[in-house]
């Protein structure tokens, strides 16, 4: 079975038992304002017909007034409602009954009428006819100078008239189907309507495949159905962006790991007899393997830079990871080294991760700059950020390589061909993205370059005093 059809399903039970429940508490409601409006006729004509015993009409000029009489009288005079009859006791036997017909004749059933001429006070119940349940009231009567007992016995045929509440019930059923119907129709129309991006859902993820995630679901609304399209949009975008990744990590990593594999087979197939040939082919082939583990090790961190373990978060002081990490670069290389300044605020962040961030950008420093020349690390908190930088007086970065330089296996159009592997500037960014943050670069092409990693930190981590502003 379909969603559409169990949500459908759903639906329509809901509302048929509503409509059920509303039939029941209907009927209930209804047949209690019967018996109420029937107890109320019987109470009336009790009082109707005791206001006609003390009335001038109860007596006829010159006529002794007589118990039958008196009854017949009343009888002929005052007709029933529908659903209702009149009829008169006598001395323990039925005498005169109301003219029009009713639905049953009780004044027939001479157990009932010796048991109702036996009251001696008004009294009231409920007694089972032909037609069903019927209410009655009897009234006992006596004549001064007429030694018979006499009783009036009102009648109200109960489920006579509740036939009418019937007709009501039906004519409800019959408005309930109908409001079935077109709830049923309804629902199947809005279930298609709710559910067509979940539909949409279902058959983009059909087609998607690892060589085609372009298709996307159009998104109508902002309900939660819409929210859900919108949700699976965006994981595509970034399945579609990941398999990309990988796609040009994979085509990268084999250019860069196939050369040292070619190198170290070419040697190795050449390489003769002599001592000499073989020490230089061994150092060759070691320096060329070498290489190819500090490129797999670049690869594995910048793998596991999309994992949630990849940060390992904890209170680190910004000034001790600064001077630290200055303490470490000095040996690098013969250089002018300087620390600019340092930040005194305690930040939420891997340390190790900063400081591996840190010594990568330090040596891409050496890398372009002299003996001659300098270098500096400094660090910063102002407005929320802080910021880590390291900063050279060498030749800087040219402008047609100042976006190329954060991408894999991509190197500055003033590199060496054997400088680096091209993965330790996007190692740097994806630290700083890790942590939220971002590198900025800002260089002067002959007057050197600044890499600033910066990172959010919370404005109650920031001191009060000004800080030290990196350089610019």
């Amino acid at each position: 079975m379909s969603a559409r059809a169990r949500i459908l399903g759903w639906v329509l039970l809901v509302v048929l038992l509503a409509l059920a429940g509303a039939l029941v508490a209907t009927h209930a409601v209804l047949r209690g304002q019967l018996d109420h409006r029937l107890d109320g006729e019987i109470y009336h004509e009790t009082g109707k017909f005791r206001a006609y015993l003390t009335s001038a009409d109860a007596a006829t000029p010159g006529v002794p007034a007589t118990v039958d009489t008196l009854l017949a009288r009343y009888l002929e005079r005052n007709l029933p409602e529908k659903y209702e009859t009149f009829f008169s006791i006598v001395d323990g036997a039925a005498a005169k009954r109301s003219a029009a017909d009713a639905a049953a004749r009780l004044d027939g059933d001479r157990a009932l009428v010796a048991e109702l001429a036996k009251a001696t006070v008004p009294a009231y119940g409920t007694v089972e006819t032909a037609v069903g349940s019927a209410r009655y009231g009897v009234v006992p009567v006596s004549v001064q100078g007429d030694s018979r007992r006499g009783a009036l016995v009102i009648v109200e045929f109960v489920d006579h008239a509740a036939g009418e509440i019937s007709d009501v019930l039906g004519v409800m059923a019959a408005m309930s189907g109908a409001a079935l119907l077109v709830a049923g129709l309804v629902g199947w129309l809005a279930a298609g309507r709710i559910l067509a991006p979940v539909r949409e859902v279902r058959l983009a993820a059909d087609q998607i495949s690892e060589s085609d995630l372009t298709r996307r679901i159009d998104v109508r609304g902002s309900d939660d159905v819409a929210a859900l399209g919108r949700t699976f949009n965006t994981m595509l975008d970034r399945l579609e962006r990941a398999f990309a990744d990988q796609r040009e990590f994979i085509d990268d990593a084999g250019h860069e790991l196939r050369t040292p594999i070619t190198i170290v087979r070419g040697h190795l197939e050449l390489m003769g007899d002599d001592p000499a040939d073989r020490r230089a082919t061994t150092a060759l082939v070691l320096d060329e393997l070498g290489r190819m583990q500090r490129i797999v090790d670049d690869l594995l961190v910048l793998a596991k830079s999309g994992r949630p373990d990849f940060l390992a978060p904890e209170r680190v002081d910004l000034a001790d990871l600064t001077v630290e990490t200055f303490t470490k670069a000095r040996p690098l290389a013969d250089r002018h080294w300087r620390l600019d300044g340092v930040a005194e605020v305690v930040v939420r962040a891997d340390g190790q991760r900063l400081a591996q961030a840190l010594l990568q950008l330090v040596s891409n420093a050496v890398r372009h700059t002299r003996p001659e020349q300098q270098i500096a690390l400094g660090s910063s908190a102002a407005g929320g950020t802080a910021r880590i930088w390291v900063r050279d007086t060498g030749e800087g970065v040219p402008p047609d390589s100042r976006a190329s330089i954060f991408e894999r296996f991509k190197r500055g159009s003033n590199a060496q061909d054997e400088d680096g592997s091209g993965l330790g500037l996007p190692i740097v960014v994806a630290i700083a993205e890790a942590h939220g943050g971002r590198v900025v670069l800002d260089s002067t092409p002959g007057e050197g370059a600044l890499f600033t990693i910066e990172l959010p930190v919370s404005d109650r981590s920031v001191p009060d005093h000004a800080p030290q502003e990196a350089p610019r």
